[in-house]
């Protein structure tokens, strides 16, 4: 196990090896997911869904803009149930995402699969699973294909700390490990399954420690910083493309809000909830943006205002599509 490096440093200003455009991009699409999933919440509030509850992303947005900034237009991701910030960061359009979630026919699934399970195979997404681990096993299979038909795609895993005690986990990672395969094992530990703190289902303080024993590199890294995660991202998709086979990375990240909207927000310690809020990934970004890269508060607003028109064209979009038609039940049904 080890800790990821840094992206490489450049230049008297200390800039990364991307550019200021690259890195605004960055920030523009984690406040995405950030206003996607506060309008979805005002949203399920009012009634406009009206199926089951939601999992919100909000604090956890620099895992999904880190590692999908690393990959390439081809490349392959297979989510979890708290998946709309993968699915964005891949290049969805939230106004079908939002339609979906409505239950409406222009959703990406024609309002039939709701939160849990948008797919959008033209960007690579192969879809969300309510399932814990259920998507890890989906990943490994892609990363099979890839290297049967010598694609070079690369195949990424998201999954929670409590999907790490799933036997498919296990099973997964040593068919990858055996087989050399190019998947990346993404864990999102945001230290509680549902409402059970990690510390009392993990033996150990790091999921990334169980990769030794598959012989795959478990790298843990700070899930609150996007370009730390970017970093290990990066050296993972450069080792799957070289044939080395997959690798194991523990994102340490935190979900402000509770697992779902029809779930109680867990008791947790105050200072515990104080402390992780401080180290918000949107703000730590928007000040390091400001210090290494002297992105002006200007020119960060007009980011945020843009994306807030876009997210209110969303709605608008998704709320004016219409319902489906009983007649549309058994369509898209394969035996």
């Amino acid at each position: 196990m080890g800790r990821a490096a840094r992206p490489a440093i450049s230049g008297d200003k200390g800039r990364t090896n991307l550019s200021t455009a690259a890195l605004v991009s960055m920030y523009r699409t984690m406040y995405t997911i950030r206003r996607f999933e506060q309008r979805s919440l005002d949203l399920h509030k009012q009634g406009a869904f009206r199926r089951s509850g939601i999992h919100p992303y909000i604090g956890q947005e620099a895992v999904a803009v880190g590692v999908c900034a690393a990959l390439g237009p081809d490349d392959l991701i297979a989510s979890t149930h708290r998946g709309h910030g993968h699915a964005i960061a891949k290049g969805a359009d939230i106004g079908r995402m939002i339609a979906e979630l409505a239950g409406r026919r222009d959703g990406y699934c024609k309002g039939r699969g709701g939160s849990m399970h948008i797919a959008d195979f033209t960007r690579g997404n192969l879809g969300a699973n309510g399932i814990a681990a259920g998507g890890v096993p989906v990943a490994v299979g892609a990363a099979l294909a890839s290297q049967i038909l010598g694609t070079r795609k690369v195949a990424v895993t998201f999954f929670g700390e409590g999907a790490a005690n799933q036997g498919v986990f296990l099973e997964s990672l040593n068919l990858a490990s055996v087989w050399k395969l190019p998947v990346i094992f993404v864990c999102e530990n945001n230290l509680y399954a549902i409402s059970i703190p990690a510390a009392l289902t993990l033996p150990l303080p790091d999921v990334a420690i169980r990769g030794r024993g598959f012989g795959v590199p478990g790298i843990v890294v700070d899930g609150q910083q996007v370009l730390e995660v970017y970093g290990a991202a990066c050296m993972a998709v450069k080792r799957a493309r070289r044939g080395e086979g997959p690798t194991l990375i523990e994102c340490k990240t935190y979900r402000f809000e509770g697992h779902s909207t029809v779930s109680p927000v867990p008791r947790r310690p105050a200072e515990e909830v104080e402390a992780w809020t401080a180290r918000d990934p949107i703000r730590l970004f928007e000040q390091l943006l400001d210090a290494v890269e002297g992105v002006s508060t200007e020119a960060l607003t007009k980011v945020r205002e843009e994306v807030d028109l876009a997210v209110e064209a969303a709605v608008e979009f998704a709320l004016s599509s219409p319902e489906p038609e009983v007649e549309q039940l058994f369509e898209d049904i394969y035996a």
